[in-house]
């Protein structure tokens, strides 16, 4: 079947019309229900008085003989009244429009209920009151409620705070606070816990969201969750809990994204301590990763797994342990400032699985050369050659292992392997699964007459300014491509300490980038973009960036604006259209719009310009030219 020229030529005001009236009449009303007071028949935020009265008024009708209102709306009507009496849930419906038994499990169970239940008999057989939980008292659970004063007090500490926004209302809330007691208490020591109660306006409203319409509501009702991180100050700087309200997720997300601290891999309760304690390395924050882990092990059990571990930890390269760890080419090695040549071990990557296997090969590998100190001479002899340079260069205090955190010192690891911001160093997009290690070595040298000539220009300011950012201590950087095995990583390591003690290798200094200072630069927002949770989908991620594409479907004035803009349409096309058939009606063939140009005329060669000639002369012919007076005879 064809479709009608008509239709193909106004296929967009039909298309635009369509979906302004769909969305008026389908849209629109199911984002704007009708309210409460709707239900009684009165107006918006009207106070108590009238709704008793509107209701009394209402139930009269119901015992008279022309009664036509079915059980259904009596019950919704029934309702209203019950929620609209409680000072409580009316002041959480009117300032933030919340309904905290029809949003969460109670109304719409409530009417399928009574449809089934009540639909062939009398409403009077309804059992009443409808909001039986309605009466929740706030000295029944509220502990630590904040006031605005306290408030602002309490955001200036260096702690990160977690809030709660509840109602006294709210049966929700009042079913969750032993799980917010649970969250206190494994966030004891690492962030602050409070409460706010919805009707401290000055607070909740810095907390609700807002629509098109300016009327402040919570997305996910009651109870809400944001926090404060340690470096906020101001009360416009919170950060919104996203997810579900289990204790788990919570304290994940407190941990990662406010205090940011590393993600934790799963053990099981008996692996916990020896698998991941007793086997990590040094951490600032290990202490508190431990009140995270409820009835695993006690804390004298943790005391001796660190004691018996505390010397098999590998060392991380700071901006507070460069220098004494022999890493910093501004300094010297930990044998003292007379050793020339020294050596560090790094391997550098991403936090994550890969980079903790690379820390306990290399580890291992230290604790390999420490045992071959004192090895007896009945091993390989030629494997104990090879060995014996990197097991004497570490016990002479020549030779560090240390890691590198790729993504927090990007800077630093990019110049040792020569490379941009990925693999090994720099934060991880979205995506990108390539957190593979690197294991390098660095060849530290100082020279003696370099050294003697720094120290004569000590007064000559331009020399001076030029060090200042120089690095005196000669390095070369050698990365290791062979397998994950301690024997070829220490023979690689003897072999690099051997070719660097024994050549001449030419004397240069370069500028080093900085190591940046973990304990001055929490940048809380940036740590928090860069974290990857195996969790978070490409939905949570759009979800937390705060759009939420639903609000503006919502919005009362699409439906007019597609209306519109059918109108507009349809008009200019059909402005068009007769345009182009208003010539062809008239019978008068088409006027050819391209105007032919005007000839410009000739100019005269002669000087007092063209000659004029009679009419009925000839004209003049095309080659015919003047020739110049002389003063020639034969002319």
């Amino acid at each position: 079947m064809a479709i009608p020229a008509e239709v193909r030529r106004y296929w967009l005001p039909i298309l635009l019309a369509a979906a302004g009236f769909l969305f008026q009449l389908l849209v629109l009303p199911i984002s704007f229900p009708p309210t409460h007071y709707y239900a009684l028949g009165i107006e918006r935020f009207a106070p108590v008085e009238r709704v008793v009265e509107a209701y009394e008024q209402l139930s009269k009708e119901w015992l008279a003989e022309t009664n036509q209102q079915t059980t259904v709306d009596i019950i919704k009507i029934r309702y209203a009244y019950e929620l609209l009496t409680n000072p409580i849930l009316k002041r959480d419906y009117d300032l933030f429009g919340l309904d905290h038994h029809k949003v969460y499990v109670f109304a719409q169970d409530v009417l399928e209920k009574v449809k089934e239940q009540y639909q062939k008999e009398h409403f009077l057989k309804i059992d009443l009151p409808l909001l039986k939980d309605s009466s929740v008292q706030s000295t029944d659970y509220a502990f630590n409620v904040l006031g605005y004063e306290s408030f602002m007090h309490t955001i200036a500490d260096e702690h990160p705070l977690l809030i709660m926004v509840y109602s006294k209302g709210s049966p929700r809330c009042a079913q969750f606070i032993e799980k917010w007691k649970q969250i206190g208490s494994r966030l004891d020591g690492v962030a602050n816990t409070a409460m706010v109660e919805l009707g401290d306006v000055q607070l909740t409203g810095h907390f609700a969201e807002q629509r098109f319409s300016k009327q402040p509501f919570f997305r996910n009702g009651l109870p809400t969750l944001v926090a404060y991180p340690a470096d906020c100050r101001s009360p416009s700087c919170y950060m919104r809990y996203p997810g579900e309200l289990f204790v788990d997720s919570v304290v994940d997300w407190v941990a990662t994204s406010v205090v940011g601290l590393p993600r934790i891999l799963y053990y099981s309760k008996e692996t916990l301590g020896p698998e991941f304690i007793g086997k990590s390395g040094h951490h600032k924050e290990m202490w508190k990763f431990i009140q995270f882990i409820e009835g695993t092990f006690t804390k004298s059990e943790f005391t001796k797994i660190m004691e018996e571990h505390k010397h098999q930890e590998l060392p991380q390269l700071r901006s507070d342990t460069s220098l004494e760890l022999g890493c910093d080419a501004r300094g010297y090695s930990r044998a003292g400032n007379d050793i020339a040549i020294w050596y560090c071990v790094i391997v550098a990557g991403r936090p994550g699985v890969e980079l903790s296997k690379r820390r306990q090969i290399l580890r291992k590998a230290q604790d390999q050369l420490f045992s071959d100190v004192d090895a007896s001479t009945s091993e390989n002899v030629d494997s104990s050659v090879v060995v014996s340079s990197a097991a004497a260069a570490l016990k002479d205090d020549r030779l560090t292992f240390v890691w590198l955190d790729g993504e927090v010192q990007k800077k630093l690891c990019a110049f040792y392997l020569a490379t941009d911001y990925s693999g090994a160093c720099g934060p991880g997009g979205f995506g990108d699964d390539n957190d593979k290690s690197e294991l390098f070595i660095v060849r530290f040298q100082r020279n003696a007459t370099f050294e003697a000539l720094k120290a004569e220009k000590t007064n000559n300011l331009m020399e001076a300014l030029q060090r200042q950012h120089t690095a005196d201590a000669s390095q070369l950087v050698a990365r290791y491509k062979g397998p994950d095995e301690i024997e070829e990583i220490n023979k690689w390591i003897s072999q690099i300490i051997k070719d660097g003690d024994t050549r001449e290798i030419p004397y240069f200094t370069s500028k080093v980038p900085d190591l940046v200072p973990e304990e001055t630069s929490k940048e809380w927002i940036k740590s928090t973009k860069s974290i990857r949770s195996a969790g978070n989908s490409v939905k949570q991620r759009i979800q937390s960036s705060g759009f939420h594409f639903g609000d503006y479907l919502t919005d009362p004035r699409i439906g007019p604006a597609l209306l519109m803009s059918a109108c507009i349409s349809m008009g200019i096309i059909w402005y068009k259209s007769n345009q182009r058939t208003q010539t062809t009606e008239d019978g008068a063939p088409p006027k050819d719009k391209t105007k032919k140009r005007r000839p410009r005329p000739k100019l005269s060669t002669s000087l007092f310009g063209q000659p004029e000639y009679p009419a009925d002369a000839d004209p003049e012919p095309k080659d015919a030219r003047q020739w110049e007076m002389t003063d020639s005879d034969s002319d």
